[in-house]
């Protein structure tokens, strides 16, 4: 199944350091392309796509502008509590520990721990539910944003095909500073993709920024309008087909045959089109496809 929505993380110079170190930690892992982009407003750019576990991720070294925080995590599914070491075990590396690994109310093994570049990871025994997809994004509303995890996943349930909420598990009245009925836990997904998301009131010194982002691939201009439309709320973070959401997150919003060009060998082909789309807000895929055959 093509995948439509695709994690992406941004590093100052690791990527290619951090994809060699993924790819050692998941079986049916590789590495799918690799682009040099120069001349952009970060200097030189290096793009990967990685497979993790049959599931792609983009990385990109692109400079020390934006930091990964906890309010995006991925959570890791595993089918025995030595598996759960195996993977905490390597990730705590001069990595941070968030919550040890332990026996939970939810799980009886489970950790949260962010790791040498920062990026978090919820490792947790499933017990006897099955697997069906190894690694999940989960994202943490807090702040001005908690609150609305529920209205953000029911907004972005309805922009997608094949998507749905799944169970809700609620806070009680006894969980203060969260408030009751507000969203402990809540798995969803889109595009036939699974994700999770929660509510948190504590005083969290981050939210959601640039570091971690979803691509959104679009086969045609129409698709890219409406995505475009439905999600941009915040006219500055317009940028290369970035957006930032209501709810403070960011979105990429890519032309799928942008792929291809990005693959192109002929590195005048791959400048015009560098070119092309630095100079736009939502892409274009006109204007690029006559850069490209310029």
């Amino acid at each position: 199944m093509k995948q439509k929505i695709i994690p992406h993380l941004w590093f100052d110079k690791e990527a290619e350091e951090a994809a060699v170190f993924y790819m050692s930690l998941f079986k049916e892992s590789k590495l799918k392309d690799k682009t040099i982009l120069n001349d952009t407003p970060s200097g030189t750019a290096t793009m990967l796509t990685i497979e993790l576990a049959g599931q792609d991720f983009m990385l990109i070294s692109a400079g020390p502008f934006f930091k990964f925080t906890p309010a995006v995590s991925f959570l890791i599914a595993c089918d025995s509590q030595e598996e759960v070491e195996v993977f905490w075990e390597k990730l705590i590396v001069d990595g941070e520990e968030m919550m040890p690994l332990g026996a939970y109310p939810f799980s009886e093994k489970y950790g949260w721990v962010a790791d040498r570049y920062g990026l978090s990871w919820q490792i947790m025994y499933m017990g006897n539910q099955q697997i069906t997809q190894k690694i999940t994004p989960t994202l943490m509303f807090v702040g001005d944003q908690c609150g609305k995890a529920e209205e953000a996943i029911n907004y972005y349930v309805s922009l997608f095909e094949d998507s749905e909420v799944g169970d809700i598990l609620r806070y009680g009245e006894n969980a203060a500073p969260d408030k009751p009925e507000s969203i402990r836990h809540v798995e969803f997904s889109l595009a036939k993709q699974r994700f999770a998301a929660m509510d948190s009131a504590y005083d969290h010194q981050f939210t959601f920024n640039e570091a971690i982002s979803f691509v959104v691939n679009c086969d045609n201009q129409e698709e890219i309008d409406r995505f475009w439309d439905a999600l941009s709320a915040v006219p500055e973070a317009e940028q290369c087909g970035w957006l930032k959401d209501r709810y403070g997150f960011s979105w990429q919003i890519v032309p799928t045959i942008m792929a291809e060009m990005m693959k192109d060998d002929d590195p005048e082909k791959l400048a015009k089109v560098t070119a092309a789309f630095l100079k736009m807000k939502k892409f274009d895929i006109e204007e690029l496809t006559k850069a490209w055959n310029s």
